[in-house]
Order: C-alpha cells, then structure tokens, then sequence
C-alpha cells in the first residue's frame, strides 16, 4: 500500500494536478482476476442519477443492471431500468490466464482487461449516458441484448406481496397489480424499451388518507412517469426490438446507453424527448466527455479525504470510508435521495413463470422494506457528506422535504386545523406517510401504526442538519429557499400542535420517543432535544435573513419549552419508567414519562447525536458519558449510533472499536462494500453513512466557531485528512503519535478558532 501511494503521488505530482485526494482514492482500487457467476459478483457505477452493477460471467459476458434514481412505478416502487448482455466472439475474457476486472475509484469507471484487450465502462458525470468502450487485439463480432424481466401484467395477494418485500403495500387485503415494460419498435440501428406508469398509486393513497380534497392542488407524480432506455452504437445494427449486433468484425466497438425518466403523453413522447437529449449528449466528443467526467471524480476526491493508516484494521477502515463515500457519489445526484435499503445497487435474478419474489430468491427490484423513505435510516447517509463537502450530494435530501412542504402544511391544516408541518418517519418521496404505517381501513386521522403514530421529530433532524450545511456554506439563498421554509412549518407546527401545562411550557403528549417509547410517551426527549438544539442557532442566523416575526415566535417556542428529563439509574441501567434507584447515578432520561420499550434505540442520547447538547469540551459532559453507559441498547452497525455518539464523548476507545465493526460489516456478495443487510437490505447504506460520520468525528468535532481536532482519535492512527468546517472552512493535516502536523487551515485566519494537539 505505501509503495503504491508513493508511486501514484510522484506520478500525479509530476503532471501539476492536485494529486493527494485523488491518490489516496486510487490507493482504495479494486480488482479481481476472476470473472464470476451472477449478479453476486458486481462492482458499482454511477453519475448519481444513472447507476449499474457490471459483472463478468465466466464465458466472458458482461452484463450491466441499471438503475436511475427516479424511476417510479405506479404503485411508487422504484424500478430497475432493465438488464444489458454484451456478447462478444470470439470472447478474449473467457477462459483466460490474464482476465482483470478492475474499480478505477480515481476515474468512476471499470475496466476488463485480458492481455491486450480491454472494455472501458463507465457511467459519464454529466450526462445520462453509459459508454462500453470496447478494443480487442483481434477482431470480433458484438452482440448486445437487453433482457427485461417484467414481460407481463401480474396480481400478488397479500401474503405474496408481504414475501415480496414491498412493505408499504403488505397489509392491502386486495394484493397488488404489477403492469409490464414496453419495448418500441427498432429503428435506426437502435433499440428502446420503457416502463410508462398508464395508472397511478397517488390518488389511492389520497383516499385512504382521508385527503381527496386535496388531489387537485397537487398533481401525481407517478401517473404517465416513463422511464427507460435506448441502446446504440457505431458499426451495430439492430437484431430485432431488443438486441443490437455488428455488421462486421471490429477491433473497436462503442456502445452507449441513454437514459431517461419524465412524464409523458406515451411511450412515443417520452422516446422523442430521449431521441434530442441522446442528439444533445453525442454533440460532445466522446474524448472531451471523458475529460470532463473524469475532471469531475478528480474534484469530488479532492474536495476531502481520511486515509487511516498505522495500526491493525488501518487500510479496511480507509478503504470502507472510500467505498461508502464512492458509493454515494454513483447514486446521489438524482432527483430523489438515496434509498438507505439498497441504493441504486440491489440486485437480483429472473425467475420461473409464477414464482413471487423473497429474501431468498428475488428478481432485480426487490428490496427488504420496500420503497419509502425512512428518516431514522436515510439521515446517516447524509450526516458526514457535510464535513466532506459534498453538497451536491445532499441537495437531493433536502430538497425531497422542501418541495413536499405544500402537501405537508395542507395535510396539517386539514387534519388539525392549524398551520406549519410535520412529516411521519416513513414516507413517500411527495411527504405523505406510507398506506401501511396509516392503515388500509383506517376510519380516523391518527396512523393506525403504533410504532410511527406520533414519530415526527425527523423533520427537526432534517433541519439541524440544513444548519449545519449553511454553517459550513453560508449559502444565503440555499437559506431562504430551503433552511428558512422548513424552520417556519416545523417550528410552527411544534407551537400550534400541543397545549401548554400549568407551568406554561409546551405539553407534548400523546407522543412516542423515537420507535422505542410509543403511545404513552409525555414531552419525549428527542423532541425537546432537537427544539433545544436548533431554535437558537435559528436565532442567531443574520439578520438580513430573518424577519421580526420569525424571531419572535422562535424566541417564544425556545421559552415555552420543557426541561430535559432527568432521573437516576436502576442497577446502573436506565430505569423502567423513570424509577431510579436513589443512589443511582444521574442521567437523562428518554421522556418525561414513557412505558415499556418497544423498539432498540436510545432516544435519551438523542442529546448528543444528532442534537449535540452534550460533547466534549461542553457543559455536563459526566452526565452525558453516564447516559451513554446506562443505554439499554448497545448498537455499532446499521442505524445505531453507538459510534457517533462515542466519539462525540470523547470515548476514544469506544469509538476505535464501533468504526472498526461499521466499516467491516461486510456484504455476502464479492464486493463486500454491498454492506452486510444488517436491519435492512443490500447493501446497507445507513451503516456505511455511520461509519463514514463515526470516523470524521473522531478526528475534528466543530461548535459555532470552534473547531476541535482529534477528540476522539486513538494515539496509535495515523492519517491524512481534509475536511470541511463552519465558515467556508478547509482543515487538512497529517496526524501521528497524537499530534498534528502539516496543518492547513484556510482561510488561515480561521487556524485561531482550532483547538488541536500539535
């Protein structure tokens, strides 16, 4: 690895590139000598909106499985776009001594090499395009076929619609109807198919809900989607509606595929608006587009980077950290966020005639929990992308929340007749909470779900995070399209919502702490918590950006609230409905009052992950470190927070430990980053975000100015890092021994508010 490092940083240091983000990326390559089997032996590819898992089988096929991040069926799943087999004969990748199937993290792009011959695959960072470029030291003939699977209409019952993994339609007494792809008739040397949605989910959806009256102010977003592709390329002809093959044999082919997804009049109108963005996109030469694309992973890499090394487990947790933020990057540019059960990389099979999908045995657009958006597994995705700069990446997120803020104060004022918003946990990407969590019979307003009934507080948790982002940015319009938009309907919604006790402070009940405290919970610690955390960083935004009546009600809110719960520890745990033991020590507790756990988190520690009222170099931090020690559920994969809060502590051994397990938490496919489906599904995309989050707070946690360096970092690591702080802030350093040196603060007038062992 330091041969490797060398090299590569004396190679790009040669060409004047800024070389050391993006050699510690090609540090983190991948290659196999092996072809495999199946769709198990994939590597990931993506723009952030365009994406596929590409594999080799052993007679040297390569197969591409492709996805988009808003292609939406109408029933509101998320689809693959379909499957590519590219042929070629004779085949120079089977049976060969010298195969190499190769992840270029550097360069977004995979390459197969045997001797001589090579295919360049890669998924261009600024067009819906995939280009196979393909150069054998011989000539051969190519065959692409497209093979879909969604070949004819179906019904699932209910019981088959539960095995099949789509959760928010599991209870529906009437089962499901699945409607098939269209392929267009072939023409011009190329071939296309689609899937057009010619019915829709929404308005049911609506109704079981109880807001039909509301469907003519906000139109459906599933209705008439098309989404699809169309595949060409240079010396190919086509072979009926699905298959490309070549008129000759070449030593040089390329194919392209194009994508795209929109609403249309039909299948026709869709394809003319794909026929002018593939005019468009081939109006770039094919040598400036690469150029461009790979300009794009230079700057992504060399925006920020961790690279750990030094000590046992040092060159998986560099990696892991690469392959998450790698990952993300191929999937999270799209019009809605990344899917924390899958991402764009789920895979799958076909199967026979009549038989449903399962965990066990699946087509490709499975996935476990199905095709809503779940707050308390997506944020962690989402969380470290603010240190690492990667803004671009979290538009999606935030603007998923933002854009369905219409629909959201709507449903308030319908159901509670009063203003600002709140969104449920689990939702559709238009902000309405999915049928299952509501009930399909549910004759009132309340979800029928008892384990989502009253859990809002993700909206609170989406909003920290904008401040955190604008505090990193100082973004002023993203301030007051975005941040300002959501801070007015959550913090409204919170005044208006409940009532005031006796004591003038607001009562929240009936409401749950996070999954574990349902039903019975009294004035719920995340809730307060997060209030807590973000009304004065609201009221300290400038004031050019703030009005009078904004700052009131938020000064009244803050004033209104609740204290934090606290009591003691039973037998040095958190007590049973409160009850502490006298002598017990003294903690926070997960709500005012609260029954039995149903569910494994902690919300008492919501306190210090995601709200950060507690933390090294912050008041009471004994009291935080006793909560931490007293929680009843240890977690250090999946959504658990066990890391992040551990470093946020300062518990360094602790937070060694939990990294360590999160960034080894390995799929069962060849390319182990497809993270174990621990509580989820394939790969596990909220484990790596909370690994990617653990790792970046060990090394630098920042407070209003203040930017600290290794709170939690164990004095045997070694890294190089960049990251990005408050402020429009760059910190870069080399750490070893426990000290920091190289340190780069810009701009350097900022290296004043660093608190760092040198």
């Amino acid at each position: 690895m330091g041969i490797r490092l060398t090299f590569l940083a004396c190679v790009l240091f040669a060409t004047g590139l800024p070389a050391q983000g993006i050699y510690f990326a090609a540090a983190n390559d991948v290659t196999w000598n092996l072809p495999g089997a199946n769709e198990n032996d994939s590597m990931p590819l993506g723009n952030g909106d365009l994406a596929l898992n590409a594999w080799t089988e052993t007679n040297g096929d390569i197969v591409l499985l492709l996805s988009k991040s808003d292609a939406w069926s109408e029933n509101g799943q998320l689809l693959k776009l379909g499957r590519v087999r590219i042929k070629l004969a004779p085949n120079p990748f089977a049976a060969s001594g010298t195969f190499a199937q190769a992840l270029k993290l550097e360069t977004g792009e995979i390459v197969i090499s045997s001797g001589k011959n090579s295919v360049r695959i890669w998924v261009d960072a600024n067009h819906p395009v995939v280009h196979t470029e393909i150069e054998t030291e011989e000539p051969v003939r190519l065959e692409a076929k497209a093979e879909l699977w969604r070949a004819k209409n179906y019904h699932l019952d209910q019981k088959a619609v539960q095995q099949a993994g789509f959760f928010e339609w599991g209870n529906n007494p009437d089962g499901l109807d699945f409607d098939p792809d269209t392929v267009l008739l072939a023409h011009d040397n190329r071939v296309a198919w689609c899937h057009f949605n010619t019915r829709s989910i929404y308005p049911l959806v609506f109704a079981k809900e109880h807001l039909e009256s509301l469907l003519p102010k906000f139109p459906d977003p599933l209705l008439h989607r098309c989404f699809g592709m169309t595949m060409k390329g240079g010396g190919l002809v086509s072979d009926g509606n699905l298959a490309l093959k070549s008129s000759s044999s070449s030593k040089s082919f390329r194919l392209d595929l194009y994508a795209l997804a929109q609403q249309s009049a039909d299948a026709e109108d869709w394809y003319s608006a794909l026929e002018k963005i593939t005019v468009a996109t081939d109006a770039v030469p094919i040598s400036d587009a690469r150029t461009a694309h790979q300009q794009w992973w230079a700057d992504f890499w060399n925006r920020s980077w961790i690279h750990v090394s030094g000590a046992p487990d040092a060159d998986k947790i560099s990696q892991s950290y690469a392959m998450q933020r790698y990952m993300t990057a191929c999937a999270g540019r799209g019009v809605q966020p990344i899917k924390f059960n899958g991402s764009l990389f789920s895979v799958g099979h076909d199967l026979p005639e009549g038989v449903s999908s399962s965990e066990a045995s699946h087509d490709p657009d499975y996935r476990a929990w199905g095709a809503s958006f779940w707050n308390q597994n997506t944020r962690l995705v989402y969380w470290p992308l603010i240190a690492s700069g990667d803004t671009d990446l979290l538009a999606p997120w935030f603007n998923m929340y933002v854009q369905a803020l219409p629909l959201a104060k709507a449903r308030t004022q319908n159901y509670f007749h009063h203003d600002g918003a709140a969104f449920i946990e689990t939702i559709y990407f238009w902000g309405l909470p999915n049928v299952n969590d509501f009930g399909w019979n549910n004759p009132g307003l309340e979800l029928q779900s008892e384990w989502m009934r009253y859990h809002i507080q993700g909206g609170l948790e989406v909003l920290a995070q904008m401040l955190d982002s604008y505090a990193c940015t100082q973004d002023a319009g993203f301030a007051r399209n975005s941040l300002l938009p959501m801070a007015d309907a959550t913090i409204t919604y919170y005044d208006q919502h409940w009532q005031r006790g006796p004591d003038g402070k607001i009562f929240m009940s009936p409401a749950q702490a996070i999954e574990t405290y349902q039903k019975d919970a009294v004035n719920p610690t995340p809730d307060i918590a997060g209030l807590m955390s973000v009304l004065p960083r609201l009221l300290a935004l400038p004031e050019n950006l703030i009005s009078k009546p904004q700052h009131t009600l938020w000064s009244k809110v803050l004033n209104d609230l609740p204290p934090l719960p606290l009591g003691t520890t039973a037998k040095g745990k958190l007590p049973p409905q409160g009850l502490g033991e006298p002598d017990g020590m003294k903690i926070i507790l997960p709500a005012q009052k609260y029954g039995g756990p149903r569910n494994s988190e902690n919300p008492e520690l919501y306190t210090v992950f995601p709200y950060r009222l507690y933390g090294v170099g912050k008041p009471d931090l004994e009291l935080a470190r006793n909560t931490f020690a007293a929680r009843l559920y240890p977690f250090a994969k999946c959504w658990g927070q066990d890391g992040v809060e551990s470093a946020l502590l300062g518990l360094t051994d602790e937070a060694r430990q939990v990294v360590q397990r999160e960034f080894t938490s390995y799929g069962n496919q060849r390319f182990i980053w497809f993270w174990s489906k621990n509580s989820d599904w394939i790969p596990d995309m909220d484990n790596g975000g909370a690994g990617m989050a653990t790792l970046q707070l060990m090394l630098m946690q920042c407070d209003g100015k203040q930017i600290r360096l290794l709170p939690a970092w164990p004095d045997g690591w070694t890294a190089d890092f960049k990251l990005h702080a408050p402020f429009q802030t760059t910190v870069e350093g080399h750490v070893e021994h426990g000290k920091i040196t190289g340190l780069k603060v810009s701009p350097a007038a900022r290296t004043k508010d660093v608190v760092a062992p040198m």
